[in-house]
């Protein structure tokens, strides 16, 4: 067996290089970390798979993704924990890393296939929460994400890491602007819930039937929240009502609690 043991090597400065934006733009590559991303990578989107690195402990202690990596024509190149060390963002990788081709989708497509919920996210920028959506939209069985404005790369490895794998099981586009994004949804005939403090009861507008339609919710800045021109572009502001004594919720939070509040509301529509 073949092991990589430089931490200086050329290729592994390469792959290293893929934690900063200006590599990834400049490749359209970028980095996954640990087995449960590798393993969604190679179960959804094994074509997108460029490189597949792990150590021989890491690699026996996961028989599943030997096996899909071997259905998918995949070889693995054998590193040492130092060089895996050296490639990867967080401290422990757990000893798998990928270099995986980026494969946004437009944001045309994602309207033209009929959604019925989106989750749009202006101008987030911490990685964390972006990924937390992204996972939590997944889970909510939302049909795409749309990054518009400024918001952090979602192939940044702390966005991955917090997807846990969701980046491969619905669409995301990148780089949008809203007013655009706003037209292609009411086109798809998507009603725009912006959630944020200044809006209506969200509880009030569940009675009224509104989160049963098809919808794309609005998600602003973790700070300042949404801007006066983007709540203009909303059907409708909604708000989360607070319960207890928090001054706030997470975005993530208050996000994923958004999406989930139309899944139920979609599916007991369409099953009444």
């Amino acid at each position: 067996m073949n092991v990589l043991e430089n931490p200086r090597s050329p290729r592994v400065r390469a792959v290293a290089k893929l934690t900063k934006r200006s590599a990834r733009a400049e490749t359209g590559l970028y980095l996954l970390e640990g087995p449960q991303a590798v393993r969604e990578a190679l179960t959804y989107s094994p074509e997108a798979i460029v490189e597949l690195f792990a150590t021989p402990t890491g690699w026996e202690k996961h028989p599943d993704i030997r096996a899909k990596a071997s259905d998918a024509g995949i070889d693995v190149e054998h590193v040492t924990e130092y060089v895996l060390n050296a490639m990867a963002d967080t401290v422990t990788p757990q000893g798998l890393v990928a270099v995986v081709r980026q494969a946004p989708t437009s944001v045309r497509d994602i309207f033209a296939d009929s959604p019925r919920l989106v989750a749009i996210c202006e101008e987030i920028r911490d990685p964390g929460n972006l990924g937390t959506i992204i996972r939590a939209a997944d889970a909510a069985g939302a049909d795409a994400v749309v990054l518009t404005g400024r918001t952090v790369d979602p192939y940044n490895p702390k966005v991955v890491r917090a997807t846990t794998g969701s980046l491969f099981h619905l669409p995301v586009a990148v780089g949008a602007e809203l007013a655009d994004v706003v037209e292609k949804a009411h086109a798809a005939g998507l009603q725009i819930l912006a959630a944020d403090v200044k809006g209506d009861d969200l509880l009030r507008a569940r009675a009224d039937g509104v989160l049963a339609e098809p919808t794309a919710w609005l998600f602003g800045n973790e700070a300042r929240g949404l801007e006066d021109d983007a709540l203009d572009q909303a059907d409708q502001v909604l708000k989360l009502p607070i319960f207890g004594r928090a001054e706030s919720l997470n975005l993530a939070t208050a996000a994923s609690v958004c999406l989930y509040e139309s899944a139920f509301a979609q599916r007991a529509a369409s099953s009444s």
